[in-house]
């Protein structure tokens, strides 16, 4: 049994998540902005009112766990705000760099002594962050702030190997969620089953690589 911290908890992948690491039995922690009744009844705790670009929110989810051992982080709040190369605006690039790639990286340092020795964290990224992948251009914000992800993900990697926690950047899938408008070619219970396998498969040898739900390696 291990104790998974997932962010981003209430809907959409996040709580798809939830729901399939304590159907296997595993301790779910979720956190979240607003709770959900969804979240409530598959979680074995909820943290809520965190939004995991503030300093203070990081600072009270920390003492909130103080006392936990984590096995598993899974940094999945996001935001994409679509846009094109004749809309793009400074406020909504900010705000997506803040939550797809600053705080995916606070949120790790935040928690990182409270995980145990073989722990993981998993940062959810898109391949829309590949600059190798990338042949239909727009969407600025998103897909710098989720290479940014990419980039403080291989960082971590290194940095964390001499406490033994691996690292893994995970690409969902195009996935039916409120974010993508119901657009998408799998579910987000099809997409968190994948994740928890590339999860599951993660170890130091393969730390800081960049993973395609369907256990694929993504060009960066």
């Amino acid at each position: 049994m291990a104790t998974i911290v997932i962010t981003g908890a209430n809907r959409g992948i996040g709580l798809a998540l939830a729901r399939q690491y304590s159907a296997r039995g595993d301790v779910v922690v979720g956190v979240c902005r607003h709770a959900s009744d969804e979240l409530a009844a598959c979680a074995h705790r909820v943290i809520d009112g965190i939004d995991v670009t503030l300093d203070e929110h990081r600072r009270r989810l920390r003492a909130a766990l103080e006392g936990t051992r984590i096995d598993v982080l899974m940094n999945n709040a996001g935001l994409l705000v679509a846009d094109d190369w004749q809309h793009v605006e400074q406020e909504a690039l900010m705000q997506q760099f803040v939550t797809n790639a600053a705080a995916p990286l606070l949120v790790t340092l935040a928690l990182q002594p409270l995980m145990v020795r073989g722990g993981k964290v998993g940062i959810i990224s898109s391949r829309m962050g590949s600059m190798t992948d990338n042949a239909s251009g727009g969407f600025y914000g998103y897909r710098m702030s989720k290479a940014a992800a990419n980039a403080s993900g291989v960082s971590l990697a290194r940095d964390l190997q001499e406490f033994e926690i691996a690292v893994a950047l995970l690409h969902p899938g195009y996935v039916r969620t409120r974010m993508t408008g119901g657009q998408g070619n799998v579910t987000a219970e099809e997409a968190a089953a994948g994740l928890m396998s590339r999860m599951d498969d993660l170890s130091l040898e393969t730390s800081g690589r960049f993973w395609h739900a369907n256990g694929s390696e993504l060009p960066w």
